[in-house]
């Protein structure tokens, strides 16, 4: 086989890599040895809802990671990813049958956390689980930035653009409940085809968050925090007349939050509406996972996979490959072995990985002796 043709195992499970990435920033962005309670209403968290203690019809409750691994392992969990402001409700008064093993003098209830229909274990506006097994399409689901709720692609309203890792969405119920965000709507939306026109065809990816923002935004309307404004910019946008049609979910593009207006004025219409987080640009989901892939790699340094791939020489890595089924049966086969000791809650090392590899060789020696001669 020639050089150009072959692949190496580390570009087999790329894709692999890059998905438990995400999940490793939205874990390390927590704490995974101690309760969060003592923290209070955490900024932002990854949280877990437990189908075993709090079932169906139960009051909703929701735990944060630590406990979901000291005290409700073997559970049925529902993961919902993060939620912001939410205090640790592990082992209190919604919980008759379990004591918090890593916090347990808690307050009865949370009176300021904020539940819905993601803590029985469905989403989006069409309420079904996720992974749905009576749903064969294949739909993204991404998180409204106000209810925080999952809906899915093709529930927005909308279709949905390029690129929205680096947006923001606000779903339409949302947007009808705070109907000033209109307004900045219908300066902001159509920001990635405006911009690529200015920029001689340029991709939104390719043009920095300032520039996407600035050249929709009039001069005269534009602010750094710093600087104190005797002017309301949402005014000032309302007198201009331009409108969208408001309907559908918005994607907002990156740093849209700089550009709303900090008035005495819409500081107290955020507050009355609870929103006063869309002032604070790092309460943002990257902003988050980008301080959990910091710490991950602050404190693992070097993935155990990847040391162990690193012990494997290219002849080796080629064998697995094309000794076994098949390259995506290998990467099936390491799922499931990997799924185990996530199960049991325990690390995998590189000895476990080097020993999953040996195995997959011995079963190709095996298969090969066995095979007639032609």
């Amino acid at each position: 086989m020639c050089e150009e043709h072959t692949v190496s195992l580390v570009d087999v499970l790329e894709e692999d890599e890059e998905l438990e990435e995400e999940a490793s920033a939205v874990l390390a962005g927590s704490d995974s040895d101690h309760c969060s309670y003592p923290q209070g209403y955490v900024k932002r968290q990854a949280l877990y809802s437990c189908n075993t203690c709090k079932p169906k019809g139960a009051e909703a409750a929701g735990v944060c990671l630590a406990c979901s691994y000291k005290c409700h392992e073997g559970h049925d969990l529902f993961e919902l990813y993060t939620k912001r402001n939410f205090r640790c409700d592990c082992g209190n008064r919604k919980f008759t049958d379990l004591q918090c093993k890593l916090y347990p003098e808690k307050d009865d209830v949370n009176t300021l956390n904020k539940y819905s229909h993601n803590f029985s274990g469905v989403y989006c506006t069409c309420r079904r689980p996720y992974p749905d097994p009576d749903d064969q399409v294949e739909d993204e689901m991404i998180q409204c930035v106000l209810c925080e709720d999952w809906l899915h692609g093709r529930h927005l309203g909308r279709e949905v653009p390029e690129n929205t890792e680096s947006q923001e969405m606000i779903c339409e119920s949302c947007m009808n409940q705070n109907s000033f965000l209109w307004t900045y709507a219908d300066h902001l939306t159509g920001v990635v085809r405006q911009v690529k026109e200015e920029t001689g065809g340029r991709s939104n990816a390719d043009v920095a968050p300032e520039e996407q923002v600035d050249d929709l935004i009039k001069p005269s309307a534009k602010r750094t925090r710093e600087e104190a404004e005797p002017n309301c910019r949402l005014k000032e946008l309302q007198a201009v007349n331009q409108k969208r049609e408001r309907s559908g979910a918005v994607f907002w593009p990156s740093a849209w939050r700089s550009t709303l207006c900090s008035c005495n004025t819409c500081q107290e219409r955020l507050s009355s509406a609870q929103l006063s987080f869309l002032l604070d640009e790092s309460d943002t989901v990257v902003a988050y996972e980008r301080k959990g892939q910091n710490n991950e790699q602050n404190q693992q340094g070097h993935d155990p996979l990847m040391s162990a791939l690193d012990n494997l020489n290219r002849v080796q890595q080629l064998e697995i490959i094309h000794g076994t089924k098949g390259y995506n049966d290998m990467k099936s086969e390491l799922k499931d072995f990997l799924q185990r000791f996530a199960a049991e809650g325990k690390v995998v090392t590189p000895d476990d990985i080097r020993h999953f590899f040996e195995q997959q060789q011995s079963r190709k020696r095996r298969r090969v002796e066995s095979a007639p001669f032609y």
